[in-house]
Order: C-alpha cells, then structure tokens, then sequence
C-alpha cells in the first residue's frame, strides 16, 4: 500500500490564483502540493511522478491540450485536471475524450469543486491500490510451491510447466484425475502470469445444464428467450484482459463446440439473441480428467477445436504414482489442520505410514486430505495409529453386502457414494457407473440422492 504523500502539480501562469488554489488544497495535510508558473519548469519536474495535476488551459507557452498530451504521454497514471476561464462545451468535450478527468470553469465554486473532485481521485487510486495488494497477495498464495506439495520428479515436471506458461499467453491445458489440483495449477499460471492484475473467471462446464451454457459463457440480450429479463454479460466478457478457466471440458456439447472454436479463432463473441459483436482478449486454460485424444477419435470432440486447445499441455499425476509425496502431503495437511482448529501437531506412526502407502487414493490429494484430518481428530495421542488411518474402499463398504438390502438401495448407495467421491460431477459419475446420467438428475429430484 502506498504510505508516500499525495502529490498534486499547479500549473498556471496566474501567481495569485495558484495561491489560493494552494491554499485550499493544503487544508488536507496528506497532499504534497507544487505550484509551476511555465510549462517549462513544469515538464521538466515531471519526473516526481505527481498523482494529479491541475492546469490552466490558457497558458502562455501551451495550451492545456498539449500539456495534458504529453503528461499523459509522459505519466500516463497521472490525472490530469484542467481549469479554463471559458465555458467552452466543444474544447471541454474534446479534452475529456484526450483522457482529462475533469473540466473545471474558473468561478466562485472553482475551489470547492478542485477539492472534491481531487477527493474522488484520492479514493480511486486508494482502491486500485487496495486491489493490487490484495491481487500481490493472492499471487503469493499461489506460489506453485505452496498450491503443490512434493519433490517427486513427476511434480518437478509440472512445475517446470508452470513455469513456462506464466511467461507467456499460450492456452494450457490441464489433464489429471479428479482431485490432482487442475484448478489450483490454473489459478497458480494466472495469478504468477503477465495477466494477474487482470479477471480469473472459472467456470465447470460439466455442473451447467447444456441449455444454458451457451448463456452462460457469452451472455445474452433481453428477451433472447423465456427468463431472459435484462441483458447478461458472458463469463468470456467477465474475463476480458484475463484469464478464463474452463475445467471439464471435455463435457461440452458438441454443438456448442463450433462456436467455443470461433471465439477463440476471432477473439469475438456474440450474445444469445444478439446481432452486435463484443471483441474479447483472453488467456485460454482448460481442463478435463478425460484423453481428449480419445474423445476426437470416437468423434465427441471436435479436431479443429482439439489443436486449438492443446496449446501447453500439463498432465497432472495422480497420487498413486508420486511415491513418498504421499507422505509429505499428509504431514502437510496434518499441520495444517492443526494450525486451523488450535491442536497439537501430531505425527505419523510407521504403520500409519505404511497404511498409507499401500491405498491406491482414487480419490487422490482430496481424498488424502479427508482421510488425515480424520485421524487427526480419531488419535488419541500425539502419534496417529494405524487404526487411525481409515481408508474409502477398506471401511465404509467393509459390511456393505452383508446387509441384505434390495437392489434399490444398494443401487442408490453406490451412486451416492460416486456422487460424493467426484463433488457431484453428474456427467462423470454417469460414465463412471455407465448409467444415463438423466437417471441420476430423476434420483436427484426425487430425493432419493443428494447433493450440496
């Protein structure tokens, strides 16, 4: 956050009217005011990087037009403000266009209306410092060394990825079993990349039903169909100048795969129901748990929009196949979930240890994390035990035919049981079970499933 004085440049050739200018700027003891009677002497001072400064239009030397133009040439963050002894409607109008913030008239209100407009500036340049303080903090959060824990040579690589796609504006996509971390390496590229100042917008292709996604990702224009009340900016407007994250997306409808392909070829989009066209500038990442590959050559996926998208490819390891990282990630979420509730940190027995590294995690980091902070809680002392350590597939389906139940609901148990393991994914959990993903939304809206 910036701690240094808020400075403001006068410049007018009027000694007296700069005076009191002064005068009633310096009642805020925050501003660092100068006053400059020539052009000359004004640019030559530049250098100090004022945050506002205030010009007479009617110079001797220049006129209030040239200044401003090489002020903005020169600071292009410094506003300018210009004050005139004519109410010139066209000059004013003119000016603002060239990037003045205000064109004030020389009057009795002159001085009252300096101040406050300087006001309105001071907490504008307050905010946007405000959110690039907060955007530097988000960029440390996701240092790629804190957003993935291990040393295993599989994660050395994906972060030698990461590091290549920050430098640049190439789209990456991102492939990796549910629950590897394809949304935090996403966020990571973003908040390290030349855009982090600029949108990340996500959006989960998968969780919007195929009659809405269009909407959703371009917008649309009132009255464009039953419910469309006002107008809706698209999630491609959201991220202008950023980044957009499209995770599962292999799960696009091929119908809507055509336009996806023309946005990105264009960098336009048009609204449902519109005709006028919005140009959009935006960083491509994608992910998806499917082999695209594979999808285009059962014909799911478009070809054209599978090269387009391929871009810088990072393959996310599943957990299984990152050897002692296992454990440097339990003891990772261990202290931290100590941390968070206020307990002692506790350790890993080498049973524990080795209960651990025999478990295949379908459910891979996620599913790690669960399992940890539950024997955190179950471990009575500060070594976590074996019988700590409860595992998906050895515990809670141990008894599960030995209840005799009907086909029902051993049926609706096993897809709870996915829906829960996948955050309610209805698509993957559908091809999963190889079930009609319209019998899981039927089992849903008859409460016979649940989701969060």
């Amino acid at each position: 956050m910036k701690n240094t004085p808020f400075k403001i440049f006068i410049l007018d050739d009027d000694v007296w009217y700069s005076e009191l200018l002064e005068y009633h700027l310096a009642l805020n003891p925050d501003y660092e005011i100068k006053k400059f009677h020539s052009a000359k002497d004004f640019f030559a001072s530049l250098h100090e990087r004022p945050d506002v400064v205030t010009v007479d239009y009617s110079l001797p030397d220049k006129n209030g037009g040239e200044v401003l133009a090489r002020v903005k040439e020169r600071n292009p963050d410094t506003q300018v403000i210009i004050i005139s002894g004519q109410e010139d409607v066209a000059t004013a109008v003119a000016l603002l266009k060239q990037g003045a913030y205000d064109y004030i008239v020389k009057d009795e209100e002159t001085a009252e209306r300096l101040w406050n407009t300087i006001n309105k500036i001071r907490e504008n340049v307050s905010l946007r410092e405000e959110i690039d303080h907060l955007r530097e903090e988000i960029g440390q959060k996701y240092d790629f060394g804190k957003v993935i824990i291990g040393n295993s040579e599989a994660i050395k690589k994906v972060f030698s990825l990461m590091d290549k796609a920050t430098k640049t504006n190439i789209t990456v996509s991102i492939n990796g079993e549910t629950g590897t971390g394809k949304e935090l390496v996403a966020k990571a590229i973003h908040y390290n990349g030349i855009r982090k100042k600029q949108p990340y917008v996500a959006v989960n292709v998968a969780a919007i039903p195929k009659e809405l996604i269009e909407s959703e990702l371009f917008g649309h224009e009132k009255g464009a169909f039953t419910g469309a009340t006002a107008r809706r900016i698209g999630r491609f407007e959201e991220a202008n100048k950023g980044t957009i994250f499209l995770d599962e997306i292999g799960e696009l409808d091929i119908s809507l795969q055509a336009k996806l392909l023309r946005v990105l070829q264009e960098k336009e989009i048009t609204r449902v129901g519109g005709n006028s066209v919005v140009a959009v500038d935006v960083r491509i990442i994608v992910a998806t748990h499917k082999n695209l590959a594979q999808e285009v050559s059962k014909g799911t996926f478009r070809e054209d929009l599978y090269y387009r998208l391929l871009g810088l490819p990072i393959n996310l390891p599943p957990l299984r196949e990152r050897g002692t990282d296992i454990l440097v990630l339990a003891r990772h979420f261990m202290d931290e979930f100590a941390k968070e509730n206020n307990i002692p940190r506790k350790s890993l027995s080498a049973k524990a240890q080795e209960k651990i590294l025999s478990y295949a995690f379908p459910g891979n980091v996620r599913e790690l994390k669960a399992i940890v902070e539950l024997a955190m809680v179950l471990a009575d002392h500060d070594e976590i035990q074996e019988q700590d350590i409860n595992l998906s597939v050895g515990n809670s389906n141990k008894d599960f035919l030995a209840k005799e139940q009907s086909l029902k609901v051993y049926t609706t148990r096993i897809i709870q049981y996915f829906l829960d393991k996948y955050d309610y994914n209805v698509l993957l959990v559908a091809e999963k079970l190889d079930i009609g993903k319209s019998t899981i939304y039927r089992m849903i809206q008859s409460n016979e499933l649940k989701v969060k």
